[in-house]
């Protein structure tokens, strides 16, 4: 989740700026009980409280408090109904939770209110596609496409989460054709590789894949699904050994892996 401090906020004097100064260094710190505290400090002392209630309840989300999220979150919109980070970080909440109707409202006030809100319609897509509403889930994600690449030259999530989508639907080309430029614009980023690779290995470029996933372990050792693909792909090859390491560093990490919210 995007955490949408404002450094705006800190032009305040007195101490309404230093309680944020030590919010903003807390969650550099990733120290975000602290950081929570501090945001709460910060309400009854600064002036621009939505902002404040904004990223409070981002954090109380990122830490598991996902009652008081959604308190602080409403009570950002309770003094501004428009406020389109709220609105959205709500909206964020909601699809975490799959409560997806309820962030599909979200989303699409927050579309309402800023038509080139990028991220908007790219949540909106993600949201339809978990209600299994297609037709409308591409028309949101082929809004966010169209932003992105006439301003957005370096946004990546768009294009990769439409090539999921895709992939989920066995339209293996299409997938590869967004998933590779989604790496094309984030290389660094392991998704994308193992979402080209994946596409490769539906499209029968065994060796192809592998160059991808391995890109994906080695951008992120800690993310299970490229090693059980590469498992795969080795299998089918016939590499028996390196299958087996493969899918033994797969299940050393998943075990790892905490489980997701909700």
């Amino acid at each position: 989740m995007q955490f949408l401090f404002t450094w705006a906020l800190l032009a305040q004097s007195g101490g309404c700026h230093a309680i944020l100064q030590k919010a903003e260094q807390a969650f550099q710190a990733r120290q975000l009980e602290a950081a929570a505290a501090e945001f709460q400090r910060a309400l009854p002392a600064c002036p621009q409280k939505v902002a404040i209630l904004v990223s409070l309840g981002q954090i109380q989300y990122l830490i598991g408090k996902e009652i008081e999220a959604e308190e602080s979150l409403k009570a950002a919109l309770a003094t501004e109904a428009g406020h389109v980070p709220a609105l959205y970080a709500l909206g964020r909440v909601y699809y975490q939770q799959k409560r997806y109707l309820e962030a599909v409202e979200k989303f699409k006030r927050v579309v309402e209110l800023e038509p080139r809100h990028h991220r908007g319609w790219d949540n909106l897509g993600l949201s339809y596609d978990a209600l299994q509403m297609d037709a409308d889930a591409l028309r949101s994600f082929f809004r966010a496409l169209d932003i992105v690449m006439k301003h957005l030259p370096d946004y990546d999530w768009a294009h990769a989460n439409l090539a999921d989508f895709f992939l989920r639907r066995n339209q293996f080309e299409k997938a590869f054709q967004l998933a590779a430029e989604a790496a094309r614009r984030n290389p660094e980023s392991a998704r994308n590789c193992f979402l080209t690779g994946k596409a490769l290995a539906n499209l029968d470029k065994p060796d192809l894949s592998l160059r991808w996933l391995e890109q994906a372990v080695k951008l992120d050792p800690a993310y299970p699904e490229p090693l059980y693909l590469l498992g795969q792909i080795y299998t089918r090859l016939g590499e028996k050994e390196k299958a087996a390491e493969a899918l033994k560093k797969f299940q050393e990490v998943k075990a790892k892996t905490p489980r997701a919210k909700r």
